[in-house]
């Protein structure tokens, strides 16, 4: 493989062989005709990226690039290291036999805990892998059963375990290794490292969905460590695997865990994401956000994804949902529409004058419209807490939006959980309703639906929804965990024609994850969002 021709600068030369951002080898050269041929034909098949980007090809496709362009195109250092160790796999891992027992599964915990049998089943399946998606629902113990798989993996072999989490869920993880005496390395999404060492490593990604998006550089990032040629194996953990119901949003974990239908994007894209050429302003562009053959999808990825609901594992008690109507006063109902028309007739003005050029701008005037809601929902969510408070209950509020919430906690006390907060600030409110000093918690889905426990809470009292059901699952599953005391209620407060939308957006959604990932088959018609406000606001 490209017998020692590396380079350590590339700013001389005009044609080389490189290492991109997400791991592949980029060749870089001037546009002719004959070098693009001889891409053409090399397999494993490279794919063109433009003219900027140029080609990218998988590192196993280092010998066929050498036959095709010999010693023209020179190799940087990293790339010249990475094929270095290409050549010196690690050691081969012991059979799965041993590493089942190695986990010493049926042991109890330094803590007094026993794994329970679907954390016992997870830490098999993920053992028998070197590249799985753990898809588990909120509050299933995924984090034990990963670091369980972890433990028996560090006996097995010399290896370091890196975990990349979101910076308030590394005090959770070190928690639980320790109780396993197992010694880990914690990075957040924000500081991935660019190099693995030597030895060889064992990643382990939690809310693997933060790289749904191909584009973003952790995306690019974690691509790379799931590429280097030093890694041991790579289980992505993520109770939403496809928050958004778009397939597309699933290849980054596909390609993580280098699934085979993942190895070529434009086909997978043709598949599964409705993937087209459409003009666009005197332009070709590619467009691969829908969905299709999503049964084919689930059979093919269903042997590196292991989903289970609670339902099938746990005998928990039932989660109810309950949609709360707001029926406003008559000089509260015209305050409302008024301030509703003056936000669409603003829109449908741009929308004559073309000055509306894209979506974002109708998703704009959605949230508009959310917050208005928002405000005009607070009084009937007050009844409805002094309802429940005077039941004893504990309630937690969810809402996108910080300044309702404010006011809430303003007006009927109880602890607050946002992103303006710093991490002990957030620790220290869940802590004191989890304790019972505060019987109510007032919390953001993009905080309080991540990482923390809340099992306290019998009632959960959603403002408002997120626009896909992941976001509202995590939400609600925040409390329908192991050692709740009794049953959940979800009350889903709706006012005006956005929460409708959304509302029956997410049922949409939820219907066409549950073709991949659940057990029935059924069949669905999709919207997207923006035809769907479109409609809303009567714009053609």
């Amino acid at each position: 493989m490209f017998g020692g021709s590396s380079i350590k600068s590339t700013a001389t030369h005009r044609c080389y062989l490189d290492l991109s951002p997400s791991g592949l080898i980029r060749v870089v050269s001037p546009f002719d005709a004959v070098t693009q041929a001889q891409l053409r034909r090399v397999r494993p098949r490279g794919n063109w990226r433009g003219v900027s980007k140029g080609w990218e090809f998988p590192l196993r496709a280092a010998d066929a690039l050498q036959a095709s362009l010999g010693d023209r195109f020179p190799v940087a250092s990293e790339l010249a290291q990475w094929l270095h160790w290409s050549r010196q796999p690690l050691p081969p891992m012991p059979p799965h036999r041993q590493l089942i027992a190695l986990a010493d599964l049926q042991e109890t915990l330094c803590d007094g805990r026993q794994p329970l049998t679907h954390q016992r089943s997870a830490v098999r399946w993920l053992l028998a892998r070197r590249g799985a998606v753990l898809a588990d629902e909120m509050g299933l113990g995924k984090t034990l059963s990963a670091l369980l798989a972890a433990r028996a993996m560090v006996r097995a072999a010399d290896l370091r375990v890196l975990v990349v989490a979101p910076v308030g869920l590394h005090p959770h993880w070190q928690r639980e290794a320790d109780v396993l005496a197992l010694s880990i390395e914690l990075v957040s999404w924000a500081r991935l490292p660019a190099e693995l060492p030597e030895a060889g490593t064992l990643l382990v990604v939690d809310e693997a969905h933060y790289a749904q998006t191909l584009q973003a550089r952790r995306t690019e990032a974690l691509l790379k460590l799931a590429r280097h040629p030093r890694l041991r194996a790579i289980w992505m953990l993520t109770g939403t695997p496809m928050k958004n119901a778009r397939p597309k949003q699933l290849f980054p974990l596909l390609a993580a865990i280098d699934h085979p239908i993942a190895r070529d994007q434009r086909q997978y894209e043709a598949l599964y994401c409705q993937g087209h050429w459409r003009e666009r302003r005197g332009r070709q562009q590619w467009e691969a956000g829908g969905a299709s053959q999503l049964e084919d999808l689930r059979k093919l990825t269903r042997p590196l994804i292991l989903h289970r609901r609670k339902q099938q594992v746990l005998d928990l008690p039932p989660k109810h949902r309950q949609q709360h109507p707001i029926a406003l006063a008559e000089a509260e109902s015209l305050g409302f529409d008024h301030r509703v028309d003056l936000v669409v007739e603003d829109y449908r003005r741009r929308v004559a004058l073309g000055q509306v050029r894209n979506d974002a701008e109708s998703l704009a005037v959605l949230t508009a419209m959310r917050q208005i809601a928002a405000e005009f929902k607070l009084p009937a969510t007050r009844m409805l807490l002094r309802q429940l408070r005077s039941k004893a209950e504990a309630v937690v509020v969810f809402s996108s939006f910080v300044q309702p919430l404010m006011l809430l906690q303003q007006q009927t006390g109880g602890e607050l959980l946002t992103g303006r907060q710093r991490p002990l600030e957030r620790q220290t409110a869940v802590d004191r309703f989890q304790n019972g000093e505060s019987d109510l918690l007032f919390a953001t889905f993009g905080t309080g639906g991540l990482g923390f426990t809340l099992h306290r809470a019998q009632h959960v009292v959603l403002l408002e929804r997120p626009w896909t059901p992941g976001d509202v699952d995590q939400a609600e599953d925040r409390c329908h965990r192991l050692g709740m005391g009794s049953g959940l209620v979800c009350h889903w407060m709706q006012l005006g024609p956005a929460d409708q939308l959304v509302d029956a957006l997410v049922a949409s959604k939820a219907r066409q994850i549950e073709i991949l990932l659940g057990p029935r088959r059924i069949a669905v018609e999709r919207q997207s969002l923006a035809s769907m406000v479109r409609r809303c606001l009567q714009v053609a």
